[in-house]
């Protein structure tokens, strides 16, 4: 037997731009990436020895991306946060999600992101782009993911989230694990195409003028460009904190200390007015949307078309919701209609533009090397079989609106990855998954114990 995998008797959804689909056609998968695509009669009879592996009809598509996630709230899940309901997004901050922060040992680190890449690898993301915080874990945290990330043979960029929230001395520890991490993966021999990094800043309202200057100072020691991955105006709070510190909008402030750029992912961005929106595009910054949590902290949905039309290159991800992506393009696709009272509002192919095809660049800007993204000749091998059985015409103009109306994540039966099988008929290859999570829950319930005993002495 050859090496190499076929998938063939597979409708091949390509996410090449224009998108093409391709009946009954089959994928020669040799050293990770795709070989060869052609009609499955042809590629079996040229490659009678290599592995093949069925599709029954099944679409084939490319693993999804995540542009901006949470591994480390996992851990939150049902948790039950004392007293009053928060009633703000600061409230939501300051009783939830820095207190759990703070209740992270290094083995939850680590357990937190391994659940999590189980929810990816079942819901068919491949690529995911993590901002984590441990203050009491600082130091080598970004290494305990790292390992979770090789475990699973996804693909992942990690930063830490450098905040002045803690003190002088953790904000310094956050610039430092930043700089060893981006130093380690920029090392000779690292394997950049699984592995990337950014330099993780927490938001403008718990960074102060000294912590900023020092980070951009940091990274411009660096040999090789790098940048920045922060939460900007996700809550009016933050532009009003922005306007009393400095007389400037969030914007304007980060990009007088040389935060923005083509490298620099910035979260949210809810609360921008026009002028930032300018300054976004002018500077290059990608911005992620995250619908799903938006919505649930009442914080607003972004203004993601005047910023696409403005020409800021925005992305989709999931700021710490499972890795379900198709529930991240059905919450776009009927918040902003809801938001702004007009169904005219964010149409599946604007959706399918931010999630597919500016992903996919931020992604292979991020992790260098074959493209990402898409099934082509040359590509690296990361897709998802869907099992899905339209009743209506599925045609590469309609197919956004299909995933929107039509498509689950329960319909990826396999997933792959570096042309690895990670999940095979909908059973995980590499991962334990009951293990992992009979771990998981023995290690949370330690964490809750230092969150409530945090609420007890406040």
């Amino acid at each position: 037997m050859t090496d190499g995998l076929l998938i063939q008797h597979a409708n091949v959804i390509t996410c090449e731009r224009p998108n093409r689909i391709l009946a009954d056609h089959a994928l020669l998968i040799k050293e990770g990436t795709i070989a060869e695509i052609g009609p499955s009669a042809e590629l079996e009879a040229r490659h009678p020895g290599v592995e093949v592996l069925d599709a029954h009809s099944q679409y084939a598509m490319p693993g999804q991306i995540c542009a901006h996630t949470h591994f480390y709230g996992a851990f939150a899940r049902g948790m039950a946060i004392p007293g009053d309901a928060p009633d703000s997004f600061p409230q939501i901050l300051a009783k939830l999600w820095w207190p759990l922060d703070r209740s992270l040992r290094r083995e939850d680190v680590y357990a937190s992101a391994q659940v999590c890449l189980v929810d990816a690898i079942r819901n068919g993301t491949t690529t995911l782009i993590d901002h984590h915080a441990s203050p009491n874990v600082i130091d080598g945290s970004l290494d305990e993911i790292a390992r979770a990330v090789d475990e699973s043979g996804l693909r992942a960029v990690l930063c830490y989230e450098t905040s002045d929230r803690d003190g002088p001395q953790k904000a310094a520890a956050g610039i430092a694990e930043n700089m060893r991490f981006l130093r380690h993966v920029q090392q000779p021999g690292a394997d950049r195409e699984r592995l990337g990094a950014m330099f993780g800043l927490h938001a403008s309202l718990t960074l102060s003028d000294e912590t900023l200057a020092r980070c951009r100072e940091a990274i411009e020691t660096l040999s090789e460009e790098a940048g920045f991955h922060i939460h900007i105006a996700e809550s009016r709070v933050d532009e009003e904190d922005s306007l009393q510190k400095s007389g400037m909008r969030i914007v304007n402030r980060l990009n007088q200390f040389g935060i923005l750029g083509k490298n620099t992912l910035a979260a949210h961005c809810v609360h921008v007015d026009a002028q930032e929106i300018e300054l976004l595009a002018q500077s290059g910054t990608w911005v992620s949307h995250q619908p799903r949590s938006n919505m649930n902290n009442a914080v607003g949905l972004p203004p993601v078309e005047a910023l696409m039309d403005a020409g800021v290159k925005v992305c989709l991800g999931n700021d710490g919701f499972t890795n379900a992506q198709w529930e991240e393009w059905k919450a776009a696709y009927l918040g902003h209609k809801l938001a702004h009272g007009d169904p005219r509002w964010m149409s599946a192919g604007r959706i399918a533009e931010i999630a597919w095809w500016n992903n996919r660049a931020l992604a292979e800007q991020l992790l260098p090397g074959s493209p990402l993204g898409v099934l082509q000749a040359g590509a690296r091998a990361d897709l998802i079989l869907v099992d899905y059985h339209p009743f209506t015409a599925l045609t590469a103009e309609n197919l956004p609106w299909q995933i929107v109306f039509g498509f689950q994540e329960g319909m990826i039966s396999t997933t792959i990855a570096s042309g690895k099988m990670l999940m095979r008929d909908h059973q995980l290859v590499n991962m334990d998954e009951e293990k992992i999570a009979a771990h998981a829950r023995e290690l949370s319930a330690q964490v809750w114990e230092r969150y409530r005993q945090q609420g007890r002495n406040a």
